[in-house]
């Protein structure tokens, strides 16, 4: 998220000014030096006295009880991985990738202050994620706008607006999250650790892009660039995303799982009391609202739910012990969606409504259907529609500095699924039928 790389300058000065030395320091009494982390992906990882006074705090720590992905880990006993350990990998890497740039091109200036600078955004790149409500299928509208207001300071490049660093290292931008094509230190840290413990094989060689990459001028600005024989190593790379995508983040009983924790915490939402800031207390949906809230926020609300005595949690309890008891909600249908017609569960819940209302002998409520346009399981590779290769530049070898594209190919695949609350096999006919046959009446108008 690029509110980091805009404030990670007045990070370095508070740190700096606090913990003085680069090899260590003192912070609010605090000895701190370099550390070493023995990580399962990359091995013994060094990392900066600021990046570890960073590390030590309570809110960076939040990050050790937040799962990787999530509902994911009720399918896959292996997926028990926290952001924590993701985000020392990220800035391990961006790090290494600022490290083979400078080496590579001295020209560029890249200084060891930028070099910090990268890998505190690298560091700090998820501390604004939610505990298990960041994939889930339906959240408050309140959680919803957190990512549109960190996504929102992300200005276009074309009208310099950054601070801290001035538009002829723009390139730095790219290496934590890169907008322009997708391919950061971010997914290829999360990509190697994900398949690690999925137990899904990784084609992707991150090595051989930190190896190649380059930075060229591309209509006037910079950017990283890579060798063109390097073109099948990220194909690799966004297959690699798909096959994720397809057996484990949009797998089907964890989209299952994820629809049925969202609909536990919103039922949870006002009963859930958060202490904050000045004795203030938060609900779910609030806590947002208030580091110190905030802070507390962890996939600690599932458990808090789910061995709770009160009694208006009963419901959302209820819900995450069918989840426990693996008494899951029903795939009814699944639907390949080829069409740009929009998907809305509450049109569909009103059409429903309307057909039923004259058939006492339908026992489904509209409620017991879940479709959601979030539910749509999209095979992109990043970038929606487009070819994320065909926004990345190469270069050959024989002549470094000028670069061409790839041709495009598609790279979407849209899927639709439907569920049923109720498990029984007259309910699960009612709402595959009436479903299709909404689905088949607004193809057609």
């Amino acid at each position: 998220m690029f509110y980091y790389h805009i404030y990670v300058e007045d990070t370095v000065k508070f740190l700096c000014h606090h913990c003085r030395g680069v090899g260590g320091g003192a912070c609010m009494g605090i000895s701190y030096s370099s550390q070493v982390f023995n990580d399962s992906i990359h091995g013994h990882i060094w990392l900066h006295p600021l990046l570890v006074r960073i590390i030590n705090t309570l809110q960076f720590n939040r990050l050790r009880n937040l799962k990787q992905l999530g509902g994911t880990y009720f399918v896959y006993p292996g997926a028990s991985h926290n952001r924590f350990e993701h985000s020392i990998g990220v800035a391990h890497l961006a790090g290494r990738l600022v490290r083979a740039l400078r080496k590579q091109q001295p020209e560029l200036g890249i200084s060891p202050r930028d070099e910090l600078c990268v890998q505190i955004a690298g560091l700090c790149h998820d501390l604004g994620k939610l505990c298990m409500l960041y994939a889930l299928v339906s959240v408050p509208a309140a959680l919803l706008s957190l990512h549109s207001c960190f996504m929102c300071i992300y200005v276009n490049l074309i009208s310099w607006k950054y601070k801290g660093r001035p538009e002829s290292k723009s390139f730095l931008y790219d290496i934590v999250a890169n907008e322009r094509n997708s391919i950061d230190v971010d997914k290829m840290d999360y990509f190697a650790r994900d398949c690690h413990h999925l137990g899904i094989r990784n084609n992707f060689d991150f090595e051989r892009f930190l190896m190649f990459a380059r930075v060229c001028v591309v209509d006037g600005k910079k950017q990283i660039c890579t060798r063109d024989k390097e073109a099948h190593n990220l194909y690799e790379m966004f297959h690699t995303r798909h096959r994720l995508h397809r057996e484990a983040y949009k797998h089907r009983v964890v989209h299952i799982i994820q629809a049925m924790i969202s609909e536990a915490f919103q039922k949870a939402d006002k009963y859930i009391q958060i202490s904050g800031s000045d004795g203030q207390m938060f609900n779910l949906s609030t806590a947002i609202d208030d580091m110190e809230a905030y802070t507390k926020l962890t996939d600690y609300v599932f458990d808090r739910i789910l061995y709770s005595k009160c009694n208006n949690l009963a419901d959302a309890q209820t819900i995450l012990k069918k989840i426990v008891d693996r008494e899951l909600y029903k795939c009814v249908d699944e639907i390949r969606h080829l069409t740009t017609k929009e998907i809305k569960q509450d049109e569909f819940h009103k059409w429903y409504k309307n057909e039923t209302s004259s058939k006492p002998d339908v026992s489904v409520q509209a409620e017991d259907i879940i479709i959601k346009v979030s539910l749509e399981i999209k095979m992109d590779y990043g970038m929606k529609e487009k070819n994320p290769i065909n926004a990345m530049w190469f270069y050959r070898k024989n002549d470094p500095d000028s670069v061409s594209e790839l041709l495009p190919k598609k790279f979407s695949e849209k899927v639709i699924r439907v569920f049923c609350k109720k498990p029984d096999n007259k309910s699960l006919d009612v709402a595959k039928m009436y479903f299709q046959q909404w689905y088949d009446t607004i193809n057609q108008g």
